[in-house]
Order: C-alpha cells, then sequence, then structure tokens
C-alpha cells in the first residue's frame, strides 16, 4: 500500500459524516460531545504537522516567506514588532473572512493561538546547526510545503474553520472555482509579497521559491489525493457547540 492510497483512505475515513437521527438525548449528547474530541484531536494534529512544516522552511534559511516579508515591511511603518504585526494580519484576515460571510469555527482559534507559538517552540529546540546550504535549503522549504498542505488537509478535514491565512486563502478560492486552489495561492502569494516588498520587506530566493512553489505543491499533492478545501462545509463555533 504506497502513502497516496494510505491517506486516500484516510480522507475518507475522516471526513466528517452526515447525521443520523438522534435517538435518546443522553446517548446522543454523548455521542456529539466523542465526535467533537476527535475532531479537535484532529485540528491539533493537523495543526502540530503544519507548524513543523513552517519549521522547516524556517530551518531552509533561504529567504522570507511572502506573510513574513508582508509583516516585515509593515513593521517598518508601524509601532509594532514582527510578532505583533503578524498578530495584526491575522486578525485582518479574520475581518475579512467575516465580511465574505465564511464561518470563524475552534479550528480558526486554534491555528491563531497554536501555530506561531508551536512553530517558536520547534525553532527553540531544535537540535541542528543553522543551514548554509541552498541546495539543501531549497530541499528542506519544498519538503515543508508538502507538511504545510498536508497539515492543511488533516486539520481542514474536521470542518471546524481554517487558520486566518488559510482561511483568507479558501476564502478568495471559492469565489474563483474554475482556478485550482495551488494556483489561487500563488496569486495571493505574490501580491502579498509585491505589498511587503513595497513596504520594504526583503524579498530573496526562498521568497520566489515560497510564491510559487507552495502553490504548486499543495496543487499537486491535493489532486493526488483527491481534496478540495473549497467544498468542506465549515461549521462556526456556535454551529459546533448547537451539535451537543
Amino acid at each position: 500500500m504506497t502513502i497516496i492510497t494510505r491517506i486516500r483512505q484516510l480522507r475518507r475515513r475522516w471526513m466528517p459524516s452526515k447525521p443520523k437521527k438522534r435517538g435518546s438525548s443522553g446517548k446522543s449528547s454523548r455521542k456529539s460531545a466523542d465526535i467533537i474530541v476527535r475532531q479537535f484531536l484532529k485540528i491539533l494534529l493537523g495543526l502540530s504537522i503544519y507548524s513543523f512544516g513552517v519549521y522547516l522552511t524556517i530551518y531552509a534559511n533561504i529567504g522570507l516567506a511572502p506573510w513574513d516579508c508582508l509583516a516585515v515591511g509593515i513593521s517598518r511603518h508601524v509601532p509594532l514588532n514582527y510578532g505583533g504585526t503578524m498578530v495584526a494580519i491575522s486578525l485582518t484576515a479574520v475581518i475579512l473572512q467575516l465580511l465574505l460571510r465564511e464561518s470563524i469555527g475552534f479550528a480558526t482559534l486554534f491555528d491563531a493561538l497554536l501555530t506561531g507559538n508551536l512553530t517558536q517552540l520547534l525553532c527553540d529546540i531544535s537540535p541542528y546547526p543553522e543551514n548554509h546550504s541552498l541546495w539543501l535549503g531549497i530541499i528542506f522549504m519544498l519538503f515543508g510545503f508538502l507538511l504545510i498542505a498536508l497539515g492543511m488537509f488533516v486539520y481542514m478535514s474536521a470542518e471546524m474553520g481554517c487558520g486566518p491565512k488559510d482561511g483568507l486563502l479558501i476564502s478568495i478560492g471559492k469565489r474563483l472555482p474554475k482556478i485550482p486552489i495551488g494556483v489561487v495561492e500563488i496569486l495571493l502569494f505574490a501580491f502579498v509579497t509585491l505589498v511587503g516588498w513595497l513596504l520594504g520587506g526583503t524579498v530573496g530566493i526562498g521568497t520566489l521559491i515560497s510564491i510559487f512553489g507552495a502553490g504548486a505543491v499543495m496543487h499537486l499533492f491535493y489532486s493526488i489525493i483527491h481534496f478540495e478545501p473549497r467544498e468542506l462545509y465549515h461549521k462556526s463555533i456556535a454551529e459546533t457547540l448547537h451539535r451537543r
């Protein structure tokens, strides 16, 4: 059994099933609570994989990623450091999703609270020396893109919302249904990088690889496992709690 076949099987198994008719209220409540717990664990697993992928792109040490370029550029013009600027960007992305009438779910909160901190923890405890090889950096970055796409697949399959920046990508992608989601990401990254560069952010070879490589890897991976994130119905926090 190949890895791709196994992932396809997990996709069919992990996708939430349609709700069945309720039996007794006690059993139904316990079953709903068990489902929510399993979905939470799925989100945490996906975000852990996602964070490790982000860590690998940082460890590659060949340039800023597009969103990082934007954050650095904005921080040159406002009284915020890099971390504060990234929080502001995430909040702006959430506001845009609300304006586009997208659901804000538990995964949105988990991503905002955990992903950055977990990525920072991985960077802090990394036992490996700083990478100075361009070609090795490219390999690490591409493998990081693959893990990011895998992490998105795992946590999005819980259908409890998307991370702030991932949610913005999906929101835009839904309005461009004929364009593959990987191509939408390339266009979004190109726009984000352009704005960041105009504001004074640093653009390197890693930035250019991120613009085209991340979207290309996502498109190829999702095509192989037959996953289309725009077809998911994400439940809001209120809907998840009401389900109980």
